[in-house]
C-alpha cells in the first residue's frame, strides 16, 4: 500500500489534484492511503513552497500546478 500525501489548502486545484491521484491508482490497481495536508507549516516541513504539492510514500514527487495523469501513474507504480 502507498501512502500518499496531497499538500495545500484545499483549494480547487488541490482537490483535483487528490481526485487525479485516486482515478489512476484505481485504474492501476494500486492501493493508497491519501492524506491531505493543509497546515501550512507541515507543508513547509516538506520544503514545497508552491501547491498542490504530492509525496508518495514520504517523497516529494510533484509541487506546484495540476500534476499529469502520466506522471501520476509513474509515481505510483514506482
Amino acid at each position: 500500500m502507498r501512502e500518499v500525501k496531497v499538500l495545500g489548502s484545499g483549494c480547487r486545484r488541490c482537490q483535483e489534484t487528490e481526485q487525479m491521484v485516486r482515478t489512476e491508482a484505481q485504474r492501476l490497481g494500486v492501493e493508497i492511503t491519501i492524506e491531505k495536508v493543509t497546515d501550512y507549516a507541515e507543508i513547509a516541513k516538506f520544503g514545497v513552497l508552491s501547491t498542490p504539492g504530492v509525496v508518495i510514500d514520504g517523497k516529494v514527487v510533484h509541487a506546484g500546478g495540476l500534476p499529469k495523469a502520466a506522471d501520476l501513474a509513474k509515481w505510483l507504480m514506482a
